[in-house]
């Protein structure tokens, strides 16, 4: 399977931060996944990759365990899965929130699953042979979509991906590498039948950001990739296309948990936030921390706890 944009954003971070994880482990103190409370037993360290969103979910599993009385530390903005699940691995953190889909590319490059109950069973046996195990995943999904305009969506009647027969001929706006994805202008054609003759491919470097929501909202493009959680969704009044053929594969929010801290209490504080958590809810937590309010991730999650019930 080809790399998704997601783990380019994550590797793109890896390269930001100039480190390996070789690197990271020479430099001891220095090291963002250095911990001595996991390796006592009586603390769960809770890691993050190096974007807000995932930071935002591990401070609502920090809050969420200690307010059962089980008592977490943050290791946040840690980098890509070649440096998490090594630390994962070793115990210098203990939990990750994690993407289902991008998980298990990690694993098996080629796997075949798209749903979201495919992938989390498929899931089981990949990560157990590294003492991991995952738990219940979320419906809250952040992953790459085809998305337009309302005014596009109700003057052309679109509600679906294979809709977009309907608009052809239409520009495309996405990163540089979609159109050769297997759900980028290949799959278009092949699940739903738009011709890749009738796509003219626009690349945009910002990977769903603002220069490609920019462009859609000024029909530089008529339909843009965007990811599902992009606060631009809502402000800008935004409509992403079903998929009803499952073309891109499943993306859902899940807990990935080292064996040796495993235990059902800690099952139950995550499995509850799972059932809780939406993929508006991370529009509306990613927006207060990354739009004008700028809230702290920790502030963003403690009140959506308390909202949930879960604090």
């Amino acid at each position: 399977m080809s790399t998704t944009p997601r783990l380019i954003r994550l590797s793109a971070a890896a390269l930001g931060l100039g480190l390996s994880f070789a690197t990271l482990a020479a430099c001891g103190s220095s090291d963002p996944t250095a911990s001595e409370g996991s390796k006592s037993g009586d603390t769960v360290v809770v890691g993050s990759f190096a974007f807000p969103e995932s930071e935002i979910l591990g401070e609502i599993y920090v809050q969420a365990l200690e307010a059962k009385g089980v008592k977490a530390e943050k290791k946040f903005n840690i980098g890509p899965r070649q440096q998490t699940i090594p630390a994962l691995r070793d115990g210098s953190i203990n939990l990750i929130p994690e993407y289902n889909g991008n998980l298990l590319a990690y694993y098996n490059e080629k796997y075949t699953e798209r749903t979201t109950d495919d992938v989390d069973a498929a899931l089981v046996d990949a990560v157990a042979k590294d003492k991991l195990k995952v738990l219940d995943s979320a419906e809250a999904e952040d992953k790459d979509a085809y998305v337009v305009t309302r005014k596009t969506a109700e003057a052309e009647g679109l509600k679906t991906i294979g809709d977009l027969s309907k608009l052809v001929p239409f520009s495309l706006g996405a990163n540089p590498q979609f159109g050769d994805l297997g759900y980028g202008i290949p799959g278009l054609e092949k699940v739903y039948g738009v011709k890749a003759s009738d796509v003219k491919f626009k690349p945009i470097e910002d990977f769903g950001g603002p220069d490609t929501v920019k462009a859609l909202v000024d029909d530089s493009v008529q339909v843009a990739d965007i990811y599902t959680t992009s606060p631009a969704i809502k402000t800008e009044d935004l409509v992403v296309l079903e998929d009803p053929k499952n073309m891109i594969s499943s993306q859902n929010i899940i807990p990935l948990i080292s064996d040796a801290v495993d235990s059902a209490k800690i099952n139950d504080v995550l499995n509850a936030i799972s059932a809780e958590l939406t993929t508006d809810d991370l529009i509306a937590l990613r927006d207060r921390v990354e739009g004008k309010e700028k809230a702290s991730a920790a502030e963003a999650a403690k009140d959506w706890l308390a909202d949930k019930g879960l604090s």
